[in-house]
């Protein structure tokens, strides 16, 4: 029961210092999200607000800089997603405005769905005509020398830490026409604190980990080099998986969980 209580409080907090930042920035990123050169300023909102929520929700993060310089700018990010707080993490640890292409259902979030549409790169893979578009804003990105975030896998895997899913091409194409190195970014324990689950909101107190790994330089690739990249970045995020974040945390219950489990079960009927 106090283990129960304790989760929902702690909800509650997470979501209370979610909100509050939003509430305060907001004004200022739907003046700016509506300048033509206003994307920097709300870029650098949002990064204050993923900051501040992130600092506020009190985890430990740790954070593994595999190179000991800067990354190379432009470059672009290639990252797992496991979870809804994935772009918050890479807005709080990449310095500087990073472009981030999302999938168009991001655009049709109330009230802050259209600031990131207005700002950032959308796309819907189901439509050849949003993809083109989409990689056309990408290499432009790329072309004034601003770095861009990929979630390879396209969406949340529905096992996150446990399996990737395959890899899309984009990314790597993209990396590899603008000759700029890849950086892959491992966060295996974000569903740890907030799991992806539907007409839920599990939000449990635990570490989190994010890692940079070095660059990779695409000088000299070519496409047909592209299977043998993604397989390599895949390994690399795969290998960032660690054993406690293997299975997604249950939903909350005041029940011990040998109780619940058997609850859960199953009853015999009479004959």
């Amino acid at each position: 029961m106090l283990r129960y209580l304790g989760q929902r409080l702690y909800t509650t907090w997470a979501v209370v210092w979610f909100i509050i930042p939003f509430v305060l920035i907001y004004p200022f990123q739907w003046y700016f999200s509506r300048r033509p050169t206003g994307g920097g300023v709300v870029h650098a909102l949002n990064r204050f607000w993923s900051w501040l929520s992130i600092t506020m929700w009190g985890m430990p993060v740790e954070v593994v800089r595999e190179s000991k310089g800067p990354n190379p700018r432009p470059c672009v990010y290639v990252a797992n997603h496991g979870s809804y707080i994935d772009i918050m993490m890479l807005f709080k640890y990449i310095p500087g405005f990073l472009n981030m292409m999302g999938k168009a259902s991001l655009a049709r979030v109330p009230v802050w769905g259209p600031l990131f549409g207005n700002v950032y790169i959308t796309v819907d893979r189901a439509s050849a005509v949003s993809r083109g578009r989409a990689m056309v804003a990408a290499r432009r990105t790329l072309a004034e020398g601003k770095s861009i975030a990929i979630f390879a896998e396209g969406r949340i895997s529905p096992m996150p830490g446990k399996e990737l899913l395959p890899f899309l091409d984009g990314a790597f194409q993209m990396a590899i026409e603008a000759g700029v190195p890849i950086v892959p970014v491992g966060m295996p324990l974000n569903h740890m604190f907030m799991p992806d689950v539907e007409k839920d909101l599990r939000v449990r107190y635990h570490r989190l980990k994010i890692v940079f790994h070095q660059p990779i330089s695409t000088v000299g690739l070519t496409l047909t080099d592209i299977p043998e990249l993604k397989a390599r970045v895949y390994a690399q995020l795969a290998a960032d998986f660690l054993p406690e974040g293997a299975v997604k945390p249950g939903p909350s219950t005041w029940r011990a969980p040998a109780a619940a489990a058997a609850q859960d079960q199953p009853q015999p009927t009479n004959s």
